[in-house]
């Protein structure tokens, strides 16, 4: 009883709010593993030049899907994630990795004080090759900090941007940590996966539609903010609802639409939204008391239209946190980097795309069918014939199976959290393991 109290504590820690505040959006580091020598950088091709930002959802998601269609969560990656902790403790023990100066100047083409020391640095990780180990800032040294970047979640840009001199300068301890957190998650996870699923990785913001054990779709997502951060969980997607209404959460009511409602009595009518009493019958907004310090008892749900929060597309994955995934009326937000701006669900880029993929089973909801469904302005519930996993992790870290390991910011501040948690359950453990009732128990 007392091991399953520890835990569900380590596990809540990983889904409730966590206050962290970010010095401006997270960056990512991303290292291919270690083992006796360092791995070269031709041993992962498909991350060497990850696409630009691409203008259109489209072009955005061919993008994302071009940098590598190694899943970031599959059957395996529990049991690579104790090879990268090895593999890091390993390099630990031989002293990590040299620090860079933060004032330091690199330019290509240009032979900078500090050269040397960045070839050091991208070696030990494996992101340039040891027979590159001195000149100047190169063709060849630009690339493996493009390497570098694209396996932290970093803009690929093959300069040294104060993000990446950042990343650079992560201490291998603090990597090991991200490693064992991730992998303390996955040790808690009962994920059924099937021949098709999808994964969100909260950290990165991206989603991932996977099917034969290999990426066929890639979306940037935008996910919880830090003060209302997205859950982990796993679930099914049972229905793609088109042009859905949104149900406005009443804590959103109670603080949000209410303080409007304070300041602009037309708020709910200018954005379309409609006062239900407890029988879902309309009732006059201003018949309801929003002052501040009352709670009405209302619901205020927004209609199907352009204006609709939800967008034009929801996939519904049922679970007790009332969280889904849908598109956005606010599409330009998916070309930020920094993407937690949510209040906890998942919104997708290129979302009609993911809603052709989970429907591919059934012929007659193609792509051009959803646009007509979309256009013909009703809201339309499809349940799907065969319901697809789905997972929302939370990973700062993880290895894919070409042997790269990938690193995000722990932007929810919850991987200390659990490692703490987990150090706690098992010096609890230990000291039970003493006492002399548990001696005699055991005898």
């Amino acid at each position: 009883m007392l091991r399953v109290t520890f835990v569900t504590i380590a596990t809540m820690l990983t889904t409730l709010p966590a206050f962290a505040q970010t010095a401006g959006p997270p960056g990512s580091t991303a290292v291919p593993t270690h083992h006796a020598a360092p791995v070269p950088t031709t041993a992962q091709p498909s991350q060497a030049k990850p696409a630009a930002s691409a203008p259109t959802a489209e072009a955005r998601s061919a993008a994302a899907l071009a940098v590598s269609r190694e899943p970031t969560y599959d059957q395996g990656s529990a049991q690579r994630l104790r090879e990268a902790v090895q593999s890091y403790s390993e390099l630990a023990a031989r002293g990590g990795w040299p620090t860079i100066s933060a004032d330091a100047k690199f330019a290509l083409g240009v032979k900078g004080a500090n050269d040397d020391l960045l070839r050091k640095r991208l070696i030990v990780t494996g992101d340039l090759a040891a027979d590159k180990a001195t000149g100047a800032y190169d063709e060849a040294l630009a690339e493996a900090v493009k390497h570098f970047q694209g396996r932290h979640g970093l803009a690929a840009t093959g300069s040294v941007t104060p993000r990446t001199l950042a990343a650079l300068n992560v201490p291998v301890q603090k990597r090991i940590k991200q490693l064992e957190a991730s992998q303390e998650r996955l040790a808690q996870m009962d994920f059924q996966f099937g021949q098709r699923y999808v994964v969100v990785n909260i950290p990165a913001t991206f989603a991932e539609a996977v099917e034969d054990d290999k990426v066929v779709r890639r979306y940037r997502v935008i996910v919880g903010k830090t003060e209302k951060p997205s859950p982990t969980l796993t679930s099914e997607i049972t229905s793609v609802i088109v042009n859905p209404t949104w149900t406005v959460p009443s804590s959103i009511v109670r603080t949000e639409i209410a303080a409007h409602m304070r300041k602009d009595p037309t708020y709910l009518s200018r954005m379309h939204m409609d006062v239900l009493d407890a029988h879902d019958n309309l009732i006059d907004p201003h018949s309801v008391d929003w002052s501040a310090g009352h709670e009405p008892n209302v619901t205020v749900r927004q209609q199907s239209g352009t204006w609709n929060a939800l967008g034009a597309v929801k996939i519904d994955m049922p679970n007790s946190y009332s969280v889904y995934m849908h598109d956005t009326n606010q599409r330009s937000l998916f070309s930020d980097d920094y993407r937690f701006n949510s209040h906890g669900c998942s919104r997708v880029d290129n979302v009609r795309d993911l809603a052709a993929w989970l429907l591919k089973d059934q012929p007659q909801w193609t792509r051009p069918a959803i646009d007509a469904a979309i256009a013909a302005g009703q809201r339309q519930e499809i349940r799907m014939l065969k319901k697809v996993p789905v997972a929302w992790i939370y990973l700062t870290a993880w290895m894919t199976k070409d042997r790269t390991i990938q690193f995000r910011n722990d932007v929810y501040d919850q991987d200390q959290q659990l490692l703490e948690a987990t150090a706690e359950e098992a010096a609890f453990f230990n000291k039970a393991a003493d006492h002399p009732l548990t001696a005699h128990l055991a005898q």
